[in-house]
C-alpha cells in the first residue's frame, strides 16, 4: 500500500551504470528519493559524494557514496525501501548475496533493464559487449572503428564510464590527443582503453552524464562505436550490437551477471581467441552460445599478439605487465602478455609478488587467483606509485607492458619496456565486419 512517501532508494555500484540509473531513471522522479549510492571493485571511489551539480535540484547536497560493506546498517537507518543493484561481471551468486542482504534488512530488490536505461541516439549504434571481462572488447571495437571510418564514415568511440576521479570534472569528456588525456589526469585504467582508439585516430568521448557524452558524440561521428566496459550491457540502444566470449573460457557463457542477458541480447556472437584456445573449447563453446541464442550469427575471431622488438627479452628476465581488469575480476590468473613471453622460450619470468609494494600487495590478497604478472593497476597517484616501485624493486632486466596503453609514457619506470600488443583477427568466414555492416545497412535503408 503506498503510503504517499517517495521510495527510498540506494543504488549499489561501482562508479559507472549506478550513476547513468540514477541520471537517467531516479534524478526527476518525484517518486523516489536516492538516499546513498554504495561502491565496490574499485579503490578508493567510495569516500566521495555524488555533486549536486550532476544530482539536480532535488538533490541539493548531493547524495553520499559509501562503501558496499555498509549496505546493511545503512538500509536499516535510512528505512531504505528498494535496493538497485547497478554494476557488472559479478557471479549470479554474488548477486543474490547482495540481495539477501537487502531483503533481510527488509527491502526489496531490484535490477534495470535496457528499456528502461538505454537512451536512443540520433546516429547509428554500432555496440560491443562481452560475456566477461577480457574477452577482447577493445580491440573489436577498434577493428570496427577503423572499418567504419575506412569506408569514409566518421567514428566517434563512447566508452562506458569509468569515473574515478572528479565527478564534476568527469560530467562529459572528449578525449583526441595524449594531452587530452594528461590534462583529465586519466587513470592508468582510462588510459588503457582510450590511447589505443587515439593512436587510431578516433576520437573518444566518456563521463558521467552520458546523455551529455551522446549529444557530443552525435555530433561529432556519422556512427558511434560503444566500446563496452566489463560484461555490461550499452547505455545507447544499439543498431547492431556484438557480443564477445572467451574459448579460453568456455564454460563462463552464462556464470556472471550481466553477461548472461548481454548475450541473449546479440546481434552476432563473436568466438575470439580461437587461435589459442583448444579446439574441443572452441567447439564446446560454439554449440552452447547456439543453444541459448538459436539463429544468431556466430564469428571466429582470433587475438593475436605481436611483441615489438622480442630480441629484447631473450635471455633476459622479463617481468610481464598484464592488463588490469582482465586479471583482477575478470578472474584470469595471467594474460596474454605472459603467453608470449613464455612463448619465446628463452625468458626467466620474474615474479613480481616477490617485490609487491604495499598498495600492489593487497590487489593480490584481494584476488589471490593471479599468477606471476603484474596487473595494471593505477586507480590513484598512490597506486601507480606502488607499482612503478613493485616494478624496480623486482629482480627484472626489462618489463614487458601487455596492457593497452603505453607504460613508459607514464615515467619513473627504471628498466626498459618492451610492449606486447594484442589486435582483432578474423579466423573464418562469415567475417565480423561483414556481418555487421550488413546489419547497419539494411538498418539504417
Amino acid at each position: 500500500m503506498s503510503t504517499g512517501k517517495p521510495e527510498r532508494i540506494v543504488i549499489c555500484g561501482a562508479a559507472g551504470r549506478d550513476f547513468h540509473n540514477f541520471n537517467v531513471v531516479y534524478r526527476d522522479d518525484p517518486d523516489t528519493r536516492v538516499v546513498a549510492f554504495t561502491a565496490t571493485q574499485v579503490p578508493g571511489i567510495d569516500v566521495r559524494r555524488y555533486p549536486a551539480s550532476l544530482a539536480g535540484p532535488r538533490y541539493p547536497d548531493g547524495i553520499p557514496i559509501v562503501p558496499e560493506s555498509a549496505l546493511d546498517a545503512l538500509c536499516r537507518r535510512s528505512r531504505v525501501d528498494t535496493v538497485v543493484f547497478a554494476y557488472s561481471d559479478v557471479s549470479h551468486l554474488e548477486v543474490m548475496h547482495v540481495a539477501s542482504r537487502a531483503l533481510a534488512a527488509g527491502c526489496s530488490f531490484a535490477l534495470l533493464g535496457p528499456r528502461a536505461t538505454m537512451l536512443a541516439a540520433r546516429k547509428p549504434v554500432v555496440a560491443v559487449s562481452a560475456v566477461r571481462t577480457g574477452c577482447g572488447k577493445s580491440q573489436t571495437a577498434r577493428h570496427l572503428a577503423q572499418v567504419l571510418q575506412a569506408r569514409g564514415l566518421r567514428v566517434a568511440v563512447t566508452r562506458h564510464p569509468m569515473a574515478y576521479g572528479d565527478l564534476d570534472r568527469q560530467r562529459v569528456q572528449e578525449f583526441r590527443s595524449a594531452a587530452d588525456l594528461d590534462a583529465a589526469r586519466c587513470t592508468l585504467e582510462e588510459r588503457e582503453e582510450f590511447e589505443p582508439h587515439i593512436d587510431a585516430g578516433h576520437a573518444v568521448f566518456a563521463g558521467v552524464d552520458y546523455a551529455a557524452v551522446l549529444a557530443a558524440a552525435e555530433c561529432s561521428g556519422d556512427v558511434i562505436v560503444w566500446d563496452g566496459g566489463n560484461n555490461d550491457f550499452p547505455f545507447f540502444v544499439p543498431t547492431v550490437h556484438v557480443v564477445l566470449c572467451d574459448a579460453l573460457r568456455p564454460d563462463q557463457l552464462d556464470t556472471h551477471h550481466p553477461g548472461e542477458a548481454v548475450l541473449r541480447m546479440a546481434d552476432v556472437v563473436v568466438v575470439n581467441k580461437v587461435d589459442a584456445a583448444a579446439a574441443d573449447d572452441v567447439a564446446r563453446l560454439e554449440a552452447a552460445v547456439a543453444q541459448t541464442v538459436p539463429g544468431v550469427p556466430i564469428v571466429r575471431a582470433a587475438s593475436p599478439v605481436h611483441i615489438d622488438e622480442p630480441e629484447k627479452l631473450r635471455h633476459r628476465r622479463v617481468l610481464v605487465v598484464e592488463d588490469g581488469p582482465t586479471i583482477t575480476h575478470g578472474g584470469m590468473a595471467f594474460g596474454a602478455g605472459f603467453a608470449a613471453a613464455r612463448a619465446l622460450g628463452d625468458v626467466e619470468i620474474v615474479d613480481p609478488r616477490k617485490s609487491a609494494a604495499a598498495d600492489i600487495a593487497r590487489v593480490y590478497s584481494q584476488y589471490p587467483h593471479i599468477g606471476p604478472v603484474l596487473p595494471a593497476t593505477g586507480y590513484s597517484d598512490a597506486q601507480l606509485a606502488a607499482l612503478r616501485a613493485t616494478i624496480n624493486a623486482s629482480r627484472a632486466e626489462v618489463v614487458l607492458s601487455a596492457t593497452p596503453l603505453d607504460l613508459a609514457r607514464l615515467g619513473g619506470i627504471d628498466r626498459p619496456v618492451v610492449r606486447a600488443r594484442y589486435g582483432y583477427a578474423d579466423a573464418g568466414t562469415p567475417t565480423l565486419a561483414e556481418v555487421v555492416l550488413q546489419r547497419l545497412e539494411a538498418a539504417m535503408r
